[in-house]
């Protein structure tokens, strides 16, 4: 057994959606009792930090719902059924931005909100980005403003809370380590 492992005893799904899944879990805890556990399982995703040749990021405003308001982020996007994170980076960086790369580095994978979520994001670099001649369209129901930012813009914006979420802060921390 796995230090602190929770076996589980029986799932059962409570929502099936487009993006997520919701399911109970009834788990044995390492002590011997029994609890529910409430997960959100998600295919992952990735996220891109893009810079231009004068090192901008490049950054895409939109609303979140789930926030209720407009936050500024990395491109990123979800993973699609038999993909390789690579090609998702490559195609959510042409549909959010315009551009794309010959050069695209992994850089790691992280959990994004392991108490409830088993989402994974892939961080991915993207340099010597290029204008594509014919953007990919967006999903239907997304809408993005662009925006090429400096570092010293980037952590501006992490001040103010317009960049507000943790992939795009950890993504500044790494840029700006990356670009001393």
């Amino acid at each position: 057994m796995k230090k602190f492992e929770e076996k589980t005893i029986q799932t059962e799904q409570k929502f099936k959606g487009r993006i997520i899944t919701l399911q109970v879990d009834d788990v044995e805890l390492p002590n011997g009792k029994t609890g529910k556990r409430e997960i959100v399982k998600h295919p992952g995703a990735v996220a891109i930090i893009a810079i231009t040749k004068d090192k901008k990021i490049i950054l895409v405003e939109q609303y979140r719902k789930a926030l209720e308001r407009s936050i500024i982020e990395i491109p990123a996007g979800k993973i699609e059924p038999n993909e390789a994170p690579e090609v998702t980076a490559l195609r959510e960086l042409e549909e959010e931005t315009g551009y794309t790369t010959n050069k695209l580095q992994y850089i790691q994978s992280f959990a994004t909100s392991p108490g409830f979520a088993d989402e994974i994001i892939h961080l991915y670099l993207a340099e010597n980005i290029v204008k594509v001649e014919e953007k990919a369209e967006l999903d239907e129901d997304e809408f993005v403003e662009l925006m090429h930012v400096s570092l010293d813009e980037m952590e501006s914006m992490i001040s103010s809370k317009q960049i507000y979420d943790a992939k795009t802060a950890f993504a500044f921390l790494w840029v700006k380590n990356y670009l001393k």
